[in-house]
């Protein structure tokens, strides 16, 4: 069963999420939390492997809890939650180490799957989610564009094929197919760029390659 905790300042929307996630048969939800600063107990008490979490919050939010709770020994997998399609804290929030984002009217099914995804290990980053950060963030300094550029030099043109098609959120097995690669070849490239441009997920070597302008 895959362990998850819940953080919502919304009494409703807490019981919505557990109804639905419970309802999948293959997770159950160990706890909520109201406010940033309970989700950082409870991260530390019931060390959930996945972490769904408000960005906007009364108190402590969720980006200031995304930073403590990701940098704790054994840190869960997490996904930011969000009413607006776009919110300047979301791209912050993968910066630090989140792995997606979702909205809340996300389908119950594509939820649980989100959280399936995460818990294995692979990032939830969606094209419509991609579409959105690039949208939001069209106006990156171009400070920030020349810094993504040289870091992204260090990938072999093979490694730069597989970031650019890795950005657009696709899978490994995706990503073989239209490279002609195996997926097993696929998975030793993503790790060792992952390892060469110092990220700590898929979802940020996406933002790097939209912050030097090459997705």
């Amino acid at each position: 069963m895959i362990r998850v905790l819940v953080v919502d300042d919304e009494a409703l929307v807490r019981s919505g999420l557990r109804m639905i996630l419970e309802a999948a048969g293959d997770m159950v939800v160990v706890g909520e939390a109201r406010d940033g600063d309970e989700a950082v107990a409870a991260t530390t008490r019931l060390r959930p492997q996945v972490v769904l979490m408000d960005v906007r919050m009364p108190g402590t939010d969720g980006l200031a809890a995304a930073a403590r709770v990701l940098t704790a020994p054994e840190a869960p997998k997490l996904i930011m939650l969000t009413t607006f399609d776009l919110d300047e804290y979301v791209h912050e929030a993968l910066r630090l180490g989140a792995v997606g984002f979702l909205l809340k009217d996300t389908p119950p099914r594509e939820l649980a799957a989100a959280v399936r995804t995460v818990a294995t290990g692979q990032a939830m980053l969606s094209p419509t989610v991609i579409k959105r950060l690039i949208t939001s963030f069209a106006d990156r300094a171009p400070s920030r564009a020349e810094s993504a550029r040289n870091r992204l030099a260090s990938l072999t043109a093979r490694e730069e094929d597989v970031i650019r098609v890795l950005a657009r959120g696709l899978s490994n097995a995706e990503i073989g197919r239209e490279l002609g690669l195996a997926e097993a070849t696929v998975k030793a490239h993503v790790s060792r760029l992952l390892a060469k441009l110092g990220v700590a997920n898929r979802v940020q070597a996406a933002i790097l390659v939209h912050d030097a302008d090459l997705g």
